[in-house]
């Protein structure tokens, strides 16, 4: 029982002292119920640690509070969104304050869609990207370009149903551009072949015109017989 106690007392009293360190590495704060804190700005007047921000009705836009850590001065890691009421909005994972990895958002019936981002660092002031082929997705070149700092859609979109929970429609995206790589610049890929309509009975299929032609010219007669084209070799 003396060392459990004792054990406890240790426990405490680190506890307590890297909380007055984090405090005293703070130039604002709060603490939260817990004894825990909050909101803290360094003397840099930058954000650091765990955050409560709280977004109040604005010209009939609908208040909201936002939760997550800031690592200085930007969002880092999972950041949650609830309503006033407390209804969970979205998750979203960031990174050096930009979107990185998978957020979803819901609304009062269930999960609405799941986006996946790719944040390019904003500390560096050029990036290399891969840039897809538009013809073929598995072929790419690396391209260097100015770094703006910004979150490109990277990976599978969804959108559901949220009263039943499936998946209405999926998005597949590679940095920023969907897996149709023409589809994304609106282009019609002329060298695809076209896919056939099997929905439809044959005889909506419309005929080429020289078949039209050629039955027009052959109506009535006998079975017409015709070279394939072989040499009988």
């Amino acid at each position: 029982m003396k060392k459990f106690i004792y054990t406890n007392t240790i426990l405490l009293i680190s506890l307590m002292l890297n909380q007055n360190h984090v405090s005293a590495q703070c130039k604002t704060y709060l603490i939260g119920t817990k004894g825990d804190t909050l909101n803290c700005t360094d003397v840099n007047g930058l954000k650091q640690g765990v955050w409560i921000e709280k977004t109040p009705e604005l010209r009939g836009n609908p208040g909201f509070d936002e939760e997550g850590v800031y690592k200085d001065g930007r969002k880092e890691g999972t950041w949650r969104r609830f309503s006033l009421q407390g209804d969970i909005e979205y998750v979203q994972q960031y990174k050096w304050g930009l979107l990185n990895g998978k957020s979803v958002f819901y609304n009062l019936m269930g999960i609405e869609r799941e986006e996946n981002w790719y944040a390019i660092n904003p500390d560096k002031k050029y990036d290399t990207i891969d840039v897809p082929d538009l013809y073929d997705m598995n072929k790419s070149s690396s391209v260097v370009v100015k770094n703006e700092g910004r979150s490109i859609k990277h990976g599978t979109w969804k959108y559901f149903d949220p009263q039943t929970g499936r998946v209405q429609r999926t998005e597949n995206y590679f940095k920023d551009s969907l897996v149709d790589g023409l589809a994304a610049f609106g282009v019609t890929n002329k060298f695809a072949r076209p896919v056939r309509d099997t929905t439809k009975p044959k005889s909506e299929i419309k005929k080429p015109d020289a078949l039209l032609e050629w039955e027009k010219k052959n109506a009535g007669k006998k079975k017409v017989k015709y070279q394939d084209g072989s040499t009988g070799m």
